[in-house]
Formats: structure tokens, sequence, C-alpha cells
């Protein structure tokens, strides 16, 4: 079965390299530096818009340059970049049986993120919503990656079982 939108497959091993430290220093980042990041990150950079939504808030800057640090946008497109290589990358004998895996996979995981976005605009407000949001968005990749390579693991396994 010829998919052209799946990248080749040495791509999956490339990110592997770059997903599984880029989730580390995330959670590092999330959980022990609180947002601060690192000090040789900071950096002036064109922005679109960087600030208050509030219209009564002058510390917005719009089609400009700002101070910020890079070390969440280093981590997160670091993650992103690594992700979508695992996610979509050829697996060694693509077929039918591992198409069907790979979109039953994205129904799943997309199913399961609406629910996880459901109860959190349900039982999540203030400061709390916004960072089950930046979670949410990686939720749908992470998900697609999880249970596609557990059922290909397991159907592997039963594979050579059955011999």
């Amino acid at each position: 079965m010829e998919t052209r939108l799946l990248l080749p497959n040495k791509f999956k091993l490339i990110g592997w390299i770059l997903l599984v430290p880029s989730t580390i220093l995330g959670i590092i980042q999330i959980f022990y530096f609180a947002g601060s990041g690192l000090k040789f990150l900071d950096a002036s950079m064109f922005t679109i818009y960087s600030g208050s939504f509030a219209p009564w808030d002058g510390s917005r800057v719009l089609f400009g340059f700002d101070k910020v640090n890079l070390t969440n946008t280093i981590i997160g497109i670091l993650f992103i970049l690594g992700a979508v290589m695992v996610a979509f990358a050829k697996e060694k004998h693509e077929d039918e049986f591992i198409a069907k895996i790979r979109l039953e996979s994205f129904l799943w995981a997309t199913y399961i993120n609406y629910a996880i976005l459901l109860f959190s605009f349900l039982f999540f407000f203030g400061i709390g919503f916004m960072y089950v949001m930046i979670f949410n968005m990686f939720t749908i990749i992470i998900l697609f990656i999880v249970r596609f390579n557990y059922i290909l693991y397991r159907s592997t396994k039963q594979l050579q079982y059955e011999k």
C-alpha cells in the first residue's frame, strides 16, 4: 500500500532522539523551573502579538520586538518535531494492517483528547484551565503514539506466539 504522506522510516529514530529528551526537559521545565527558563536563552524576538489581551493593559506588543525567554519555545519545537517524526514515519513493513492501526489509533486519540477537553471545561478554571489547555495541545499526538505503538507491539507479540 502506497502512503505518500508518511515520512521515510529513518525519521522514526531521529524523532525518538528529539522526543525523549524534549519530553524530559519539558517536564523539568514545568515542575521545577515553573516557566522561568534558562537565562542564557533570553532574547529579543519579533512577535505578532505579545502581552495581555486586556484592552486596558498597555504592556502588549503588536508586530514588533519583545524580550522573551526561548526555553519553552525550543522545548516545544523539539517535542513537536520529534512527535511528528515518530507518529508519521513509515514502519519498515508498511501494509494495510498498519494503515488500519494508524487510523484506529488516530480516531481513538481524537476521542480521548476531546473527552479530556470536555472534562477540563467542566472542572478546571482560571490559571489551572490555562495549564490544561497547554497540555491539551500535545495530548492527541502523545495518545496516538502510545496507542499505535502499543497495538503494534501487541500484534507482533501475538503473531510470534501463534508461530
